[in-house]
């Protein structure tokens, strides 16, 4: 069973005992998070009751949740996308090292082919220079 915390807080001028079971710095971060919203909106409008700064900072709260939750939907859809992209970045690069060693393979055979030719070239410039005596 998980440890619950019994952790003291101020908010917006009252003291509040949360049970929890976050570590105490997580839930006092929690509770200055609240306090600050808390203390803005109060400041704003100073002729506010605590109960109706409570219910504004609730939806303030709210607004950043859903927003903090788009932005997470949208950057999961944008690392899907990245990681798609990765994916056929890594296939294209794949098929390119393949097309480039088979060039490559067919560059060394053309090499070979090539010194062969000028071998065979050589040859017979030596048998018409040996024959005729004129040298090409």
């Amino acid at each position: 069973m998980t440890e619950k915390n019994k952790v003291d807080v101020r908010i917006a001028g009252k003291d509040y005992t949360l049970v929890g079971t976050e570590s105490d710095e997580y839930i006092q971060k929690v509770a200055l998070y609240i306090d600050k919203k808390m203390n803005a909106i109060m400041k704003a409008n100073s002729k506010l009751s605590t109960s109706m700064a409570s219910v504004l900072t609730a939806i303030n709260v709210a607004d950043d949740y859903f927003k903090a939750h788009d932005n997470v939907i949208s950057l999961s859809k944008q690392l899907k996308s990245a990681n798609e992209e990765i994916e056929r970045l890594k296939e294209e690069n794949r098929r390119l090292l393949n097309e480039n060693a088979i060039i490559s393979n067919k560059n060394t055979n053309y090499q070979l082919e090539l010194a062969k030719r000028e071998a065979e070239l050589n040859e017979v410039r030596s048998t018409l220079e040996k024959t005729t005596g004129m040298r090409i």
